[in-house]
């Protein structure tokens, strides 16, 4: 995007927390970013790294044990974080909808798909019961979905996985959101299928003028859909830039580390780039204040300090005392 729009969403220093019986879990730690309408912003990291727990805190779905630390995630002038449960369900599924990772599981294994996507409607849309259906088809029509009448009569598990990860789509979509999370979208698809949904929601996004935030371990992915992308590290946001910033002038050493391991920028097998070393255990109460010091070829003794903030360029952000 060659210019932003004023911010949909705006998170400011949120921190989530996890109490266990094994100790509290810091799982993130104080990340701010903004989404426009009508942008993609991709959010990148590893398996552990916070992305999921981001959305389910702004969502208000974290779970038993879960608790919002510190922060504020402003969006259409109300703050999720500080926002009632029913302020929440009143906005989750009409302005701010989620695909989840595992389709099947969203889905009720009992219940109809056609039911479910009337649930929506009834719930979060200006539909009457006599109109549902005929909603709940057009629907499924417009995530492609072949034989929709059919398809709105079956089970999730008459269903494959890439016609429930549509079945998602049209339930998240269904009341026309104004921001769309993707929590890994594509996870346990074929590749041709894993093409065809993202084609579909980055088509649905453009026509609808939507914003949305792709949660993926995919650097790849997020650099062939998204306007820009937000790179996490063990609950940390290290760098955020548009996506040609990211793969051509990386500044964190953990996101030049994630260009370096894809493999399709190594010419031969032996090219690749592993990231030496582990997540830390969130666990821990020596945590450094950059995360990535333990694995950083660049660590240095002030590194141990709170992360410093830079903007090397106008809209590239980066965390990081030593940056490339």
């Amino acid at each position: 995007m060659s210019e932003r729009s004023p911010p949909l969403l705006a998170v400011e220093a949120l921190s989530v927390r996890f109490r266990t019986p094994a100790g509290d879990v810091d799982a993130v730690d104080r990340i701010s970013f903004e989404i426009a309408r009508g942008e993609m912003l991709g959010l990148v990291g590893e398996s552990g790294s916070g992305k999921s727990v981001t959305c389910h805190a702004l969502l208000g779905i974290l779970g038993a044990g879960g608790e919002v630390a510190g922060g504020r995630a402003l969006f259409g002038g109300m703050d999720l974080i500080a926002a009632s449960e029913d302020e929440l369900a009143q906005i989750r599924g009409r302005e701010l909808s989620m695909i989840f990772q595992n389709p099947r599981a969203a889905l009720n294994p009992i219940r109809r798909v056609g039911r479910q996507m009337e649930d929506v409607l009834l719930r979060h849309g200006p539909v009457t019961p006599g109109s549902a259906r005929g909603r709940a088809i057009e629907a499924l029509r417009q995530v492609r979905i072949p034989d929709p009448a059919a398809r709105y009569a079956a089970y999730p598990f008459e269903l494959s996985g890439g016609q429930c990860q549509r079945v998602m789509i049209a339930l998240a979509l269904a009341c026309s959101p104004a921001l769309l999370i993707a929590d890994e979208p594509t996870t346990g698809l074929d590749v041709t299928t894993q093409a065809a949904i993202m084609e579909l929601i980055a088509e649905l996004a453009r026509q609808r003028g939507m914003a949305t935030l792709l949660i993926t371990h995919d650097l790849a992915l997020a650099g062939e859909y998204c306007d820009r992308i937000a790179v996490m590290h063990a609950g940390q946001l290290v760098e955020i830039a548009p996506v040609d910033a990211i793969f051509e002038s990386p500044r964190h050493p953990y996101t030049a580390r994630l260009v370096g391991a894809m493999p399709r920028r190594a010419a031969a097998l032996g090219d690749l780039a592993a990231i030496r070393g582990n997540l830390p255990d969130l666990r821990r109460t020596d945590l450094p204040g950059c995360r990535f010091l333990e694995r950083c070829d660049r660590a240095a003794a002030d590194c141990a300090g709170p992360l410093a903030w830079s903007e090397p360029r106008t809209g590239h952000r980066v965390g990081c005392r030593h940056p490339l």
